[in-house]
């Protein structure tokens, strides 16, 4: 009889139209709803595997059933099954999941990292958990769990990154049609050394396209006005990347820092072990490396920092450094650019004041920083009085 409502008022609120639910507080309470409907269907799924009555149709497992009936890929039907099975011992985070204030991606990683080895610290800090992941953003509470996991299982984290690092697997084959096809599978560190060298390059490519659009136009150039593509250009990056390998000395000088890893005191601030984009790893990841590793101290306190001149025009050097370190990504809320396609921006305004100091400094990626400026020019012209009459 419930269902039979529920299905009323959904064709109710369908029939109303989407597009008057456009607005900010509209989506975030669907957004919620939804997610309370997907706890509900998932505890109603392990209803439904304890109740057997998918064994009567001839159904080997709960979940081929749910993947012939409910047309869903079998890795789905088979990821509800269980996930409804593992939030049986998980009740803060069924709580927080039927209440709205977590979704399924949160519960989904909080399931993933109870394990046999973690049941017993799983059961004890569940509640701290659940917290975090109801007041963090997802990639936070998900860099947050992983330091947890290997705090409880250390052994288990080592494992996990040898198991990461055995899957590399990289391919190039040529086509009947002559192009070339390929596909890599790098593990965390070697695929963020592979990828910082290709933006380094694609950004110089950039550069010198937008340098020659110029020239070419006459004025600043439009995406759609460059010579090519930003796929286009990676491409042309690794085949740069290729040819300068050729042409390097086996036994030359090494580049540093070929990546970036945080690297935390235990005694001042817990453990910290997360590549430059955050991507958290075992400390036995970093073994490897360290014969070869240079190290860079940042410590972030209000005393004893050399800045640049506070009325320097831009950031530069150790300022622009540790701003880069401290907020790694672009600083508006709703944005996730890294810092390597960000600028360094004032948060009081260099023609108002601002000092170029690390506490008056911000990363902003391009679009979010003209934004910011746009707001800010328009701000001063509806303040501008009207010009007088001739």
């Amino acid at each position: 009889m419930e269902l039979e409502n529920f299905g009323v008022a959904l064709e109710a609120l369908m029939a109303s139209g989407a597009a008057n639910y456009g607005d900010c507080e509209s989506i975030e309470e669907l957004h919620r709803l939804h997610a309370r409907f997907e706890s509900f269907v998932t505890e109603a799924t392990a209803a439904f595997e304890v109740g057997e009555e998918w064994a009567a149709e001839g159904a080997k497992t709960a979940a081929s059933w749910l993947a012939t009936r409910c047309h869903v890929s079998r890795r789905v039907a088979k990821r509800r099954v269980r996930l409804g099975r593992t939030l049986r011992h998980l009740p803060e985070c069924a709580r927080a999941w039927r209440e709205g204030a977590i979704g399924i991606d949160q519960a989904q990683a909080l399931a993933s990292a109870r394990r046999h080895r973690t049941e017993a610290s799983m059961d004890r800090d569940e509640t701290m958990l659940v917290a975090q992941a109801t007041e963090l953003g997802f990639e936070d509470f998900n860099r947050a769990l992983d330091y947890w996991t290997q705090l409880a299982d250390p052994d288990g984290a080592d494992a996990a990154d040898e198991e990461r690092k055995a899957r590399r697997d990289v391919f190039v084959e040529s086509s009947l049609s002559g192009m070339w096809l390929g596909q890599m599978t790098l593990d965390p560190v070697s695929g963020s050394i592979v990828s910082n060298e290709l933006n380094r390059l694609e950004h110089a490519l950039f550069e010198a396209d937008c340098a020659a659009a110029k020239e070419r136009l006459g004025h600043t150039a439009r995406i759609d006005e460059l010579a090519r593509t930003s796929g286009q250009r990676r491409a042309d990056a690794l085949v740069e990347m290729a040819t300068r390998s050729r042409s390097a000395p086996v036994e030359g000088i090494r580049p540093a820092p070929l990546f970036s890893v945080f690297v935390g005191y235990e005694t001042l601030h817990g453990r910290i072990c997360e590549l430059e984009n955050g991507t958290v790893l075992a400390p036995s990841a970093l073994e490897p490396w360290l014969d070869s590793a240079y190290f860079e101290r940042a410590i972030f306190t209000l005393g004893n920092r050399v800045d640049v001149s506070v009325r320097a025009r831009l950031f530069s050097g150790g300022t622009r450094r540790a701003i880069e370190l401290r907020d790694r990504i672009c600083t508006h809320p709703h944005c996730y650019e890294p810092a390597e396609s960000c600028q360094v921006d004032h948060i009081e305004t260099y023609a108002s004041g601002g000092e170029t100091t690390q506490e008056n400094g911000r990363l902003l990626c391009g679009f979010h920083n003209r934004l910011r400026n746009q707001r800010e020019h328009q701000g001063e012209q509806r303040q501008r009085p009207p010009p007088s009459a001739a």
